[in-house]
């Protein structure tokens, strides 16, 4: 499967940006659809993901309340709704895909860059 992250952008804190994740490719039995991101300097954390048609969604402590992961299952799509953007939301966003029985997420793609000035 192949990946394409994308909507980032230069944002003020408080703002807002909605990210897509386009899948081409061996899209069949996709499990888990996620969003993670990884800041200079830091290792990649996981943000969000929705599994199967959405009856399991979860987020990171840090982005709940203001994220929120959404699919189009017709157009193999998802999107992060970002709200309330703070500085330390600056990151390169990434999304990813998972198979059911495999906890390990892949096809992270070049990913979109999130920028939160203060």
């Amino acid at each position: 499967v192949q990946l394409q992250a994308s909507g980032g952008g230069l944002v003020q804190a408080g703002g807002y940006l909605r990210l897509s994740c386009t899948a081409s490719g061996r899209t069949v039995g996709i499990y888990a659809r996620g969003w993670f991101r990884q800041a200079p300097g830091k290792e990649r954390e996981f943000v969000s993901e929705i599994i199967s048609n959405g009856a399991v969604i979860n987020y990171a402590d840090s982005v709940k309340g203001r994220f929120t992961i959404s699919r189009d299952r017709f157009k193999n799509m998802w999107f992060l709704q970002m709200s309330s953007l703070k500085p330390e939301d600056t990151a390169t966003y990434y999304c990813a895909v998972r198979s059911p029985g495999v906890s390990e997420y892949r096809g992270w793609g070049q990913g979109t860059q999130v920028t939160v000035s203060s």
